[in-house]
Order: C-alpha cells, then structure tokens, then sequence
C-alpha cells in the first residue's frame, strides 16, 4: 500500500506482515545501540494541526531509530496561524523534499485530501473522529503479545464510542484479525452502528468472558456538552476490580490514553500487573517503524 489512511484496501495478510516487522523492530529497541540505517536519506514529517504528545514523539523517535531525518511541524507556532491553508503549508514541505508526512488534524479526511497535495507517502496520525490506524496496530501489538493471537478473542472497548477514533480503528482491525469485538457506553456515547462491533449500553454483557479489556478516555467536552454526567459514568462504566472479575481471569487491560485516574479505570488498576499501559507505549514506536519502514523501503522493492 502506498499510505497508512486507514485499513481500507489493506488484507490480513498485509497487516500480520506489518505486525511481524513490528517485531524485528522490537527486537532492535532492546539492543544497547537502538539504531538502524534502514531509513537513511529519508526525510519524515511529522505535520501535527492537533497537540500531541505520544503520537507525534512516538513517530518521531520510530523515524529517527531507522536513521531518517524528521522535520517536526506544529501548527501553533506556524504560518497558520498568519492564515496558511493546510495545503499550502504542505505544499510547501513538499518543495523541501519530504518523503513521508504522518498527519494528524482536527477535521476528519484532512490526511485523505493531503494524498492529492503531495507525491509523498501519507500516514494517518489521527483525523477528527474518523481513524487512528497506527494507534489500532500497536494496540493489537500489545493485545497480540499477551494472547497469542487474537482469532476467536472477545475484545471490549469501554467508553465514549461514538467520538472515539480509536474505537472505530481499533474495531476495524481486531475484527479483521479474527477478534469479536463488543463496544460499551452511556445510549448517548453509543452510534447506531460500527463496522467490525457489536455495540451494547450494557458494562456487564461487553465484560463477561472478554479476553481483553480497553477503555477510552472520557472527554471534558462530552460532559461540557451534556452528553454524559461524571458521577453517573463513574458508577455505570468505571472499570474496577470488581467488574473485571467478569472478564476472563487474568485478562489484560489496555488504554490508548491520556487517561484520567479513576474515572474510566478504577486508580489501583491502572498500575495493576494487568495494566498493559505503559507496554502499549513502548510498542507504540517499533510499530511506527515498522509502518514507516513498509511504506518508505516496501514499496520501492
């Protein structure tokens, strides 16, 4: 595939490829000398018109691993803000030889539109409340390390589905990797459908006899806008001990974060030993080279 938008067009096989890459990638991050020349004479940008933090650094260290040279925009200090469209402040990286963008923005399908501006590769770094592919790869990375496999494994996505990238992404490619996928929240955090899930108000019918556990982070702007009361989420939705005793025994908890302390996951389980948190981080930058590395060296073979 010639860019990472989202895993329309991409098979199985293309994504498991990628995963196993992720793990060559891994095995490199655990050397003394966490380097390799495969990016050497590329240049990557990072083109973030939204803050972040994991995302952009993740990307910018999976680059700088393989060698690549990394430009790193960030639209607050920009010529946006003297009014230079997204296309124009893209055309103009373009001039300057970039080979790879990893765009994120506030406004589903900008990284779709960029595409059309640039001859370099595109990779989504999470548009609107569309997709977050490299998200749902490292995620199934991590959840694949704790299970083996995910074919025939109960996933479930606790929280605000209805805004959340990362439960549409995350749905898609568990799905597609042989996982039954169960969606949980409030009636007004819920869409009518998402492709790849089943979607319940019910806690305890997404929890009961899931492999895994992932909760979402629950926005101030959705309690701003009346669409959920805290107190009300909390006692309804936090995952706790208690309610992950439904869940099978051991089953690992995942969350893409930032996360907020005891409102989606009970404060003790956040550091718990099944609490893959952290690992999911880690993971986060040998996925990133391993995309990186499929869509800058892969397709010039």
């Amino acid at each position: 595939m010639r860019h990472l938008l989202d895993f329309e067009g991409w098979s199985r096989a293309d994504l498991e490829n990628v995963l196993d890459t992720a793990r060559v990638m891994r095995e490199v991050l655990e050397r003394p000398v966490k380097k390799v020349p495969a990016l050497q004479g590329f240049t990557v940008a990072t083109v973030f018109f939204e803050p972040s933090t994991r995302t952009r650094t993740s990307f910018e260290l999976a680059a700088r691993r393989m060698s690549a040279d990394v430009v790193s925009f960030a639209a607050q200090s920009s010529s946006l803000q003297k009014g230079e469209s997204y296309k124009d402040t893209l055309l103009t990286l373009e001039a300057m030889g970039v080979d790879a963008y990893v765009i994120r923005a506030d406004a589903a399908g900008v990284p779709h539109q960029a595409t059309r501006w640039v001859k370099g590769v595109v990779v989504n770094g999470g548009d609107g409340q569309r997709a977050h592919p490299t998200q749902a790869l490292l995620d199934a990375y991590t959840l694949l390390e704790a299970l083996g496999s995910l074919e025939g494994k109960k996933i479930a996505i606790v929280g605000d589905i209805l805004h959340s990238r990362v439960a549409r992404s995350g749905a898609e490619l568990f799905s597609l990797l042989g996982a039954e996928v169960w969606c949980a929240g409030p009636p007004s955090l819920l869409p009518q459908s998402l492709p790849g899930a089943r979607l319940t108000p019910s806690l305890e019918e997404a929890l009961e006899e899931a492999d895994a556990v992932m909760a979402l982070r629950l926005q101030k702007e959705r309690m701003e806008a009346g669409l959920v009361n805290l107190e009300d989420y909390i006692a309804r939705y936090q995952i706790t001990e208690r309610r992950l005793r439904l869940a099978k025994p051991q089953a690992p908890l995942l969350h893409p974060g930032p996360m907020n302390r005891d409102v989606e996951l009970e404060g003790t389980l956040a550091d718990s030993p099944r609490s893959l948190v952290n690992r999911q981080v880690q993971n986060g930058v040998a996925v990133r080279m391993a995309v990186l590395y499929h869509l800058l060296v892969g397709r010039e073979r």
